[in-house]
């Protein structure tokens, strides 16, 4: 796609004015109104104004391109158009819980792949990034996977939302455990791929995850050498879909321990 570049580069510039916006409002985090979406499923007006600052920035900027917001729009993408996936507060619910595990996230897809993906969490002032034929860097630093190659070596991201049940994730746990691995979750989908990226996490599963979640993480997954699913068949983009993610050696293992 034309102008790919002057695309990256305007989001490497754009999320950290968006993580700014967002930083803000979490020093003020105790008077935002806060409304619910659904069981642990939240929006804050920090939500929404960032959101909207980012989705303007980028109909000015590139007018025909697509648009998929959590908050703001959703528009499917026609055929040979690029779209925008965002994630204005990945990570809502520590957000409005003063604790730093959310992050902001914006990923550019065409041709159903991820051509490059940013996350960035403000509160801890690291920037993830990644794309095709580009690095996987946190600020600018080269960064690589996890060497372990049996699920015992690392620790194991898994994801959930209310939109599985226990009975769907409960055997997920219990397979990870029997494998001799463990857990972690932070309530960021994005941010837990991004630590698969860069070393911290072995591996990711979701039964069921939004595409504007997690495609900011995925792009840069894929760009340290790691392998996905094919996230994006299907409806994905608008519907989500389900996701395992971490370095070829453990992946297949991965793949079983979501079933």
């Amino acid at each position: 796609m034309a102008d790919l570049q002057a695309r990256h580069d305007a989001a490497q510039e754009l999320i950290l004015e968006a993580g700014a916006l967002a930083l803000r409002y979490f020093g003020r985090v105790g008077t935002l109104r806060v409304n619910s979406k659904g069981a642990r499923d939240v929006v804050t007006e920090a939500d929404v104004a960032v959101e909207e600052l980012i989705r303007q920035r980028l109909a000015a900027r590139f007018p025909g391109d697509a648009f998929v917001g959590e908050e703001t729009a959703r528009t499917a993408p026609a055929a040979g158009q690029g779209v925008w996936v965002v994630d204005p507060i990945d990570g809502t619910q520590p957000f409005v819980s003063g604790m730093p595990g959310w992050c902001v996230s914006i990923a550019f897809a065409a041709g159903g792949r991820v051509e490059f993906g940013f996350v960035y969490s403000p509160a801890q002032d690291e920037l993830f990034g990644g794309g095709r034929d580009r690095p996987a860097t946190l600020n600018g630093a080269p960064v690589r996977l996890h060497p372990g190659e049996r699920l015992s070596d690392g620790i194991v991201a898994v994801g959930y939302s209310p939109r599985i049940g226990p009975r769907d994730i409960l055997p997920v746990f219990e397979r990870l455990l029997t494998a001799g691995g463990t857990y972690f979750r932070n309530g960021s989908g994005a941010l837990g791929l991004c630590y698969v990226a860069c070393g911290r996490l072995l591996g990711y599963v979701e039964p069921h995850i939004n595409s504007w979640d997690c495609l900011g993480g995925v792009a840069a997954v894929l760009a340290a050498g790691g392998r996905t699913n094919d996230y994006l068949a299907g409806d994905a983009l608008l519907a989500g879909n389900r996701l395992v993610a971490g370095p070829p050696a453990v992946f297949d293992a991965l793949a079983a321990v979501l079933g």
